[in-house]
């Protein structure tokens, strides 16, 4: 039987569920939330997941251990089944490594008992007004289709999203927040691809990850460096223009590639024009799906013709593909993906690089998947 509040909840206030199967805990989370939001208490996964098909949850508190399944598993459900609901992991039982994996499956927070109070209340509201942020991207993506729409239309689209966003949790009189440059754009492309599908924004900064391995051995100029950089992280960008799409529902390609929509590099390629990124960005998103054969889509580029940073991309995010861990999908071993790619050398990939891909990544493939896991979205290297 669920465990709740029987006070009736202010419509004023967020909702948080305390998930902890421990009572002292969870009744001492209760006393130091309930003055500022409406609280819930589940003791297990059972019931905190009862809770959520009945009542609307705004934020979860999360404890990693509990009788009846792991708390990583069950956010994994979380997050599949309430995408919109954020969770903050509270435990006793922490690791580097299982903070990692906990943000990788989309915890927005992770903090270890015994907590400082402040910094718990601290960490909730700027969650909340994460989840803000969040919740008027997936709203306007479901309403304005002119953002993928004409280049005039999504000018227009552009600016309204810009303007929303960055009010949300700012002063209006604060005038520096209407003067931002293309270094500022990146928390609001990140939050687009997290609004549209967590694992789409995982996938994204892994192969921004594994591209710029590739750059750090090439002879490419800084400014190619930050477009390298920027147009792996924004590749997938036009599938937020897809009705519903989820990351783990990709067919792979024997390429390791994903077999989605066609449409979406050039969609992708059209939706950031009104940003003014270089062009350089533009056409790894239009080409990193065309292979050296030819055979590739949407335009059927071969060889040289495909630019460079498009060859150095296609190569990163099959790679991806390969070895990601997603629900549903079991990854393929390194060496395997390894052996994949240099397979489809001549075919997919342009040979140079995919002989210098494989040596990269063989030299590393040690701490790869913890250092891909923590690859964050800044997507411009420093110079």
């Amino acid at each position: 039987m669920s465990i709740l509040e029987t006070v009736a909840p202010s419509k004023t206030k967020p909702t948080v569920l305390v998930v902890d199967d421990e009572a002292g805990p969870r009744d001492a989370l209760k006393v130091i939330l309930r003055p500022f939001f409406n609280i819930r208490l589940a003791e297990n996964a059972k019931v905190a997941l009862e809770v959520l098909n009945e009542q609307h949850i705004d934020l979860i508190t999360l404890d990693q251990k509990l009788p009846d399944r792991q708390g990583l598993d069950l956010l994994q459900d979380i997050k599949h089944d309430h995408a919109d609901i954020e969770v903050i992991i509270v435990t006793g039982y922490g690791s580097l490594k299982s903070a990692m994996e906990g943000i990788r499956h989309g915890a927005a927070g992770y903090l270890l008992k015994p907590f400082n109070v402040t910094e718990l209340i601290t960490l909730i509201n700027q969650t909340l007004e994460k989840k803000q942020r969040l919740d008027f991207i997936r709203n306007f993506l479901q309403t304005s289709p002119e953002l993928w729409g004409s280049e005039q239309d999504s000018a227009r689209a552009w600016q309204a999203l810009k303007a929303g966003y960055f009010a949300i949790g700012k002063n209006p009189q604060d005038d520096a927040s209407r003067n931002r440059d293309d270094q500022d754009l990146l928390p609001l492309l990140s939050d687009i691809l997290e609004a549209k599908d967590r694992q789409l924004l995982n996938h994204s900064s892994r192969v921004s990850f594994y591209a710029t391995l590739m750059a750090n051995r090439l002879n490419l100029t800084m400014a190619e460096q930050k477009s390298l950089a920027m147009g792996a992280f924004l590749h997938d960008f036009g599938k937020i223009s897809l009705p519903s799409y989820r990351f783990s529902d990709d067919q792979l390609l024997p390429s390791g590639g994903a077999a989605s929509c066609k449409e979406h590099p050039d969609t992708g390629a059209r939706m950031i024009l009104p940003l003014g990124l270089p062009a350089e960005v533009g056409q790894i998103v239009s080409y990193h799906h065309e292979r050296w054969d030819g055979q590739g889509y949407p335009h059927g580029l071969q060889g040289e013709g495909i630019p460079l940073l498009a060859r150095i991309v296609c190569i990163a995010q099959a790679f991806d593909h390969l070895t990601a861990e997603t629900p549903g999908r079991s990854p393929m071993p390194i060496d395997n993906a390894i052996r994949q790619i240099a397979l489809q050398a001549h075919t997919h990939f342009d040979p140079m690089l995919a002989d210098l891909f494989t040596r990269v990544v063989s030299e590393c493939k040690a701490s790869l998947p913890a250092m891909a896991i923590a690859a964050a979205p800044s997507c411009v290297p420093e110079p």
